[in-house]
C-alpha cells in the first residue's frame, strides 16, 4: 500500500460520517436489510435508482461482489413517483465464513454514465454448537480423497521427468545415431565422389519408394548431392537454399576454371527444385519423374567432379579457409550443445533439490524474498508518538509529513497528530504507527473508526476485503481492539493487484487515539513471522 494512501486513513475515517450526512440524496442508492447475518443464510442486498422514464439502466451483474457470493439476481421492480420512477433490484448474498465482509462500490449505468454505490458492510456469524445436545465424536485420520489435483511436487515431477525423457531422446537420436552410421559404413572412402556414389546405391537398397517414402527418398538424395558439393568444392551447401547453392557454385566455377557447362547447373538446380517441392509442398512425382531424378543427380555429380582441376595455390589456400570456418563451426555447435546440455542440468538439479528440500528452501537461499532480510535481520525497539507507543520493528520507522495530508480545516478539531511508517506493499511489507488527540473529548468507537478505514482503503483501489474484530490486551495489560482480515490491493504504476493481509490495533487514551497497522503478502510466511513478532512487542504508555 502505498505510504501517502496509509497516511490518510485515520483523518478520512474521522470524517467520512460527517461527509456523507451533509451529502446531496444519490441518483443510486444502495441498503441492505439485515448488517448482521449466521452462516449460510441470505442478506438481501437492494439498490434503489430513480430515474426518468426513458433512461436506460443496467444493474451490476455477477456471481459475487467481492467475498459474499450471489445466491439469486431477483427482477427488477418499478415504483412510480410522478414523472418518474424508482427501479429496485434485489440480490441475495451469502458467506460460509464468519467475519465482517465488505460490500464493495458497485456500477450502475445509467444512459451509459456509470455511478458507483457505496460501499456497505455484512457481518456473518459462526452458529455456537451445543455441546449437551449434540453428541461429539473423536476426529477421523486424514483419508486421501479420489481424483485429487496436482500439487507443486507432482508438477516438479512430471518437469523432472520431462527433462530426463528429453535428454534421453536427444542421446538416442543424435549420439546413437552418429554411432550407428559409423558402424554401419565402417570402409574407408578417401574421396567425396566414391562416397556420393556408394550412398546413393545404399539409398537404393533401402526401398523407400517401396514402402511409399517418396518424401524421405527425395531428402536422402538432395542431402548426399549438397554433401559432396560441399566437400568437392568446398562451398556451404548444406545451410544454403537451392538459389544460394547454384549462385555459390558458379562463383567458385569461374573462381576454379572449372569446365562446367550451364545445362549442368540447370540439371542440377531442376533436381534439387524438386526436392525441395517434394519435401516442403507435399509433391509427388511419377515413377518415372523419380527415376530420371535419380540418373540426373549420378550423372551431374559425376560431371561436376571430373571439371575439378586441381587445386593451385590460391585454391589450397581458400581450401584452408573453408575447412577453418568448418572447424569453427562445429566447436560453435560443440558449445551449444553444451550449453543447452548444461543448461537441461542445471534445471534437472534444481528440480531435484525442490523435491528433497522443498521450494521455500529453494526460494529461501536462491531467490531470496525481501521479508527473509526483515525477519532475520536486527530489530529496532522504540517509542513513538504522544501518548507514546513503544513497539519493535525490522527498521526504525521514519515520521510522516501530517501536513501534507491532512484535508483543509481538519487541523481545527485535532490536538496533535503523529505518524511512523517503513516498507511499502511494493516492498512486501509495511508498518505505520499513528497517535492522534483531539482538542474536544470524544469517544472513539472501534468498530465505526474500523469501517472508515476499510472504506478509505477501498476508495484507493482495494478490493475484497474481509474484517474480523477481537478484543485485544498487551502483555502489561492495555486493552484494545484488534481488527484483521485479509484484501486485495493495487501495486502502483498499474502493475495489477496482490494478496495482503492486514492486521489494524486500536487503542484509546487520553482523548485520543493510537494506531498500528501492519500489511504484508498472503503468500509470505516471512510476513506472517515479523507480523506476529511486531503484535507481541506492542505496549503503550500508561499515563
Amino acid at each position: 500500500m502505498k505510504v501517502k494512501t496509509l497516511k490518510n486513513i485515520y483523518i478520512l475515517a474521522l470524517f467520512f460520517a460527517a461527509l456523507t450526512a451533509f451529502g446531496q440524496q444519490k441518483q443510486v442508492q444502495a441498503s441492505i436489510d439485515s448488517t448482521k447475518i449466521k452462516i449460510g443464510s441470505q442478506a438481501n442486498l437492494i439498490l434503489k435508482a430513480n430515474v426518468k422514464a426513458r433512461d436506460k439502466v443496467n444493474f451490476p451483474q455477477g456471481k459475487n461482489f467481492g467475498q459474499l457470493e450471489v445466491l439469486e439476481s431477483y427482477p427488477v421492480d418499478t415504483v412510480k413517483d410522478g414523472a418518474r420512477l424508482q427501479l429496485i433490484k434485489k440480490y441475495g448474498l451469502t458467506q460460509f465464513d464468519s467475519g465482517r465482509y465488505v460490500i464493495p462500490r458497485l456500477p450502475v449505468i445509467i444512459n451509459n454514465k456509470t455511478i458507483q454505490t457505496d460501499s456497505l458492510f455484512l457481518e456473518v456469524a459462526s452458529i455456537k454448537v451445543d455441546t449437551l445436545k449434540q453428541k461429539m465424536y473423536d476426529i477421523k485420520t486424514v483419508a486421501a480423497a479420489e481424483g485429487e489435483g496436482f500439487n507443486i511436487y507432482w508438477i516438479i515431477a512430471g518437469f523432472l521427468i520431462y527433462c530426463v525423457v528429453g535428454v534421453a531422446v536427444w542421446w538416442f537420436f543424435f549420439r546413437k545415431k552418429k554411432a550407428g552410421a559409423a558402424k554401419a559404413a565402417p570402409e574407408v572412402r578417401t574421396t567425396p565422389i566414391e562416397r556420393a556414389t556408394a550412398q546413393l546405391k545404399d539409398l537404393e537398397k533401402k526401398d523407400l519408394l517401396q514402402r511409399g517414402e517418396v518424401k524421405e527418398y527425395y531428402s536422402e538424395m538432395s542431402n548426399i548431392a549438397r554433401t559432396y558439393i560441399e566437400e568437392a568444392i568446398h562451398i556451404p551447401a548444406m545451410e544454403s537454399t537451392t538459389g544460394e547453392l547454384i549462385e555459390a557454385m558458379r562463383n567458385a566455377v569461374q573462381r576454379r576454371r572449372m569446365s562446367l557447362k550451364s545445362e549442368t547447373f540447370a540439371q542440377l538446380e531442376q533436381i534439387l527444385h524438386n526436392a525441395d517441392l517434394v519435401k516442403f509442398a507435399k509433391s509427388r512425382p511419377l515413377d518415372f519423374e523419380i527415376a530420371e531424378d535419380r540418373q540426373r543427380i549420378e550423372k551431374t555429380i559425376v560431371v561436376i567432379d571430373r571439371s575439378i582441376p586441381e587445386e593451385k595455390e590460391e585454391d589450397e589456400e581458400h581450401t584452408a579457409q573453408w575447412l577453418d570456418e568448418q572447424r569453427k563451426k562445429k566447436e560453435r555447435q560443440k558449445k551449444r550443445i553444451i550449453l543447452w546440455s548444461s543448461i537441461s542440468a542445471a534445471t534437472i538439479a534444481v528440480a531435484v533439490a525442490m523435491i528433497l528440500w522443498g521450494i521455500p528452501y529453494i526460494k529461501d537461499n536462491y531467490f531470496n524474498y525481501p521479508t527473509k532480510d526483515l525477519a532475520e535481520g536486527e530489530w529496532v525497539k522504540s517509542e513513538y508518538g504522544n501518548p507514546g507507543v513503544a513497539i519493535e520493528t525490522p527498521q526504525v520507522l521514519v515520521r510522516l509529513d501530517k501536513e501534507s495530508t491532512l484535508p483543509t480545516g481538519t487541523m481545527a478539531l485535532v490536538k496533535d497528530m503523529q505518524s511512523f511508517a517503513m516498507g511499502s506493499i511494493e516492498k512486501h511489507f509495511y508498518v505505520e504507527v499513528a497517535t492522534l488527540s483531539f482538542k474536544e473529548p470524544k469517544d472513539v468507537d472501534f468498530t465505526e473508526w474500523a469501517d472508515g478505514i476499510i472504506k478509505t482503503w477501498e476508495s484507493k483501489g482495494a478490493k475484497d476485503i474481509l474484517l474480523k474484530s477481537e478484543d485485544f490486551k498487551t502483555d502489561k495489560g492495555v486493552t484494545g481492539t484488534r481488527v484483521y482480515g485479509t484484501l486485495r490491493q493495487p501495486l502502483v504504476a498499474g502493475q495489477g493487484m496482490v494478496d495482503c493481509k492486514y492486521e489494524l490495533y486500536l487503542f484509546k487514551q487520553q482523548s485520543g487515539l493510537q494506531q498500528v497497522v501492519v500489511i504484508g503478502r498472503q503468500a509470505d510466511e516471512y510476513s506472517t513471522n515479523i507480523m506476529e513478532r511486531i503484535k507481541k512487542s506492542i505496549e503503550l504508555r500508561v499515563q
